[in-house]
């Protein structure tokens, strides 16, 4: 049986000055932070700031990365630390423009040119809460017409959506409790489309609301947390999948406590 050799530490490239390796330092740190705030997986976050470290010429370099903490060593130059990631969102505009960074590097981008770039990304604002809300109101009405609805139902289907992503973006501004902001979405979606079924001209209620209420469904988490999973990020892909769970139940229980209610 063959036995492992033990690690050996590489004496630091004695060309590579400390201001040049802090600056490095930034670059990768930064982007694995920008990336999982955008809610990119924590494999390619792990590979993008190590390979951005080994094209700028420094090695024996040690990222741990799971869905709320980066931990980022440079153990020939005593450099370390670790950083919490207090909010995160889907925002694939950032998560594209880290991966052109990535390339760019790779290409031979200077170390000052790479920090303006990071410093542009995270400048990159999201979009208008107002578009949100209007996009919401028209992922739920194609959705209604993916399951067969009925042309009568689009209008409530559209509110509901919309309405639905209001109240999550409302709600996260005063807490950091997601259970709240899926279940007070998805029961007034429930709410409204009850009453307009029974008292307007609404035809099928169960379509109405699985509609409305699909832009609250964590579809990229989902996926993430199955890609973590066959990458072998066991505790990423856990956490995800546990977290997608939580929304999936909160979104039950706003629905299912209206239908227990009417």
């Amino acid at each position: 049986m063959s036995v492992e050799a033990l690690e050996t530490v590489d004496k630091p490239d004695v060309s590579l000055d400390d201001k040049f390796v802090r600056k490095v330092f930034y670059v990768c740190l930064n982007s694995g932070k920008i990336l999982l705030e955008s809610g990119a997986e924590t494999y390619r976050i792990e590979d993008t700031m190590l390979r951005m470290a080994n094209n700028y010429g420094i090695g024996n370099v040690q990222v741990f990365v799971t869905t709320t903490v980066i931990i980022l060593s440079m153990n020939d130059y005593a450099l370390s630390q670790t950083i919490r990631i207090e909010e995160r969102a889907n925002n694939l505009e950032k998560v594209v423009n880290i991966n052109d960074l990535s390339r760019q590097i790779t290409k031979g981008l200077p170390i000052d040119e790479a920090i303006e770039t990071i410093e542009t990304i995270h400048e990159t604002k999201m979009f208008p809460l107002w578009l949100v809300i209007i996009a919401g109101g028209i992922v739920s009405a194609m959705f209604l017409l993916l399951f067969n609805g009925t042309i009568v139902d689009i209008p409530i289907a559209a509110f509901g959506g919309m309405l639905g992503v209001l109240i999550t973006e409302s709600i996260q501004r005063y807490t950091k409790i997601k259970f709240f902001n899926e279940f007070f979405a998805s029961f007034f979606i429930a709410l409204f489309s009850v009453l307009y079924v029974n008292y307007g001209p609404g035809v099928n209620v169960e379509t109405i609301i699985i509609a409305a209420v699909m832009p609250l469904v964590p579809g990229v988490l989902i996926t993430n947390a199955i890609r973590e999973m066959i990458r072998g990020h066991m505790l990423a892909g856990t956490m995800k999948g546990a977290e997608a769970s939580l929304t999936a139940i909160a979104i039950g229980a706003g629905v299912g406590l209206i239908f227990m209610l009417m």
